[in-house]
């Protein structure tokens, strides 16, 4: 099979674990230049691996809820290998599960920020590049979440990331640039090296994430989580050429779920 990435130099956010580092690890093989982007210094090791192993890799540390985060993650692959061709929005997240009433103020922001905003600087700092080279990729990483239990704030801005790229898909492709999401459901995964929350929770906290769980699992027609694999390829084939005459696509992954 001919690699699908050979020589195009792709931006993955979120890398340092779970389903970013998968999509970088599938990326590598199919001869992917990787910029490896997160806030935890845990991607330099995921680099590090993959440069062991034959590939081009580069680990940019950042908080991509700002904007200064996300200009300097672009600046940084533009200097490191000239052009970004694909842009793999993965920062996001739940981090709290509970009903509505009982986020604070802060904890509604937080959710915001990292779900929404870490999408929404990526993609205005990568614009000017593609629009120079005239042409350019991005997979957003959004969730079927928008339609869920315990997860208002989160959903909300996952719901963002949708309007978003449906936006700039139908702006950009004038310009040669593909926009499109990929709305993961349920995912095993290994246990996170840092947790979203930290904090122990209450025998109310975890009900509340098991009525989740349980949700998640009911509205799958697979009436299960989907692998790492069975989520990054689909970010994968939505970075291809396979997927060129798609744009403006939310691709839901979650078994039959749709959102």
């Amino acid at each position: 099979m001919k690699a699908r990435f050979t020589d195009k130099v792709m931006v993955i956010t979120g890398a340092a674990q779970g389903i970013g580092k998968r999509v970088a690890e599938l990326a590598a093989a199919e001869g992917a230049r990787l910029v490896l982007v997160d806030i935890a210094d845990y991607v330099q090791g995921v680099a590090a691996e993959l440069r062991d192993q034959g590939a081009d890799a580069v680990a940019v540390l950042a908080n991509l809820e700002t904007w200064a985060g996300a200009e300097a993650v672009m600046a940084e692959a533009q200097k490191q290998f000239g052009r970004i061709d694909i842009l793999v929005n993965n920062v996001g997240g739940t981090i709290w599960a509970q009903p509505f009433e009982h986020y604070t103020p802060e904890q509604i922001e937080k959710e915001i920020q990292r779900s929404l905003f870490t999408t929404l600087w990526s993609c205005r700092a990568v614009l000017p590049y593609m629009l120079k080279q005239n042409g350019g990729v991005i997979v957003n990483v959004s969730s079927v979440a928008t339609r869920g239990l315990m997860r208002v704030p989160y959903g909300a801005a996952k719901g963002g990331v949708n309007a978003m790229t449906v936006n700039m898909a139908y702006e950009y492709a004038s310009h040669n640039i593909r926009v499109n999401a990929a709305a993961p459901g349920g995912t095993e995964a290994p246990p996170r090296l840092t947790p979203r929350n930290a904090k122990e929770q209450s025998e109310q906290e975890k009900a509340w994430y098991q009525s989740l769980i349980d949700q998640t699992t009911e509205h799958s027609f697979m009436h299960r989580y989907g692998t790492l694999d069975e989520q990054a390829e689909p970010i994968l084939f939505l970075a291809s050429d396979a997927s060129s005459y798609m744009t403006g696509t939310i691709l839901p992954v979650a078994g039959g779920d749709l959102g």
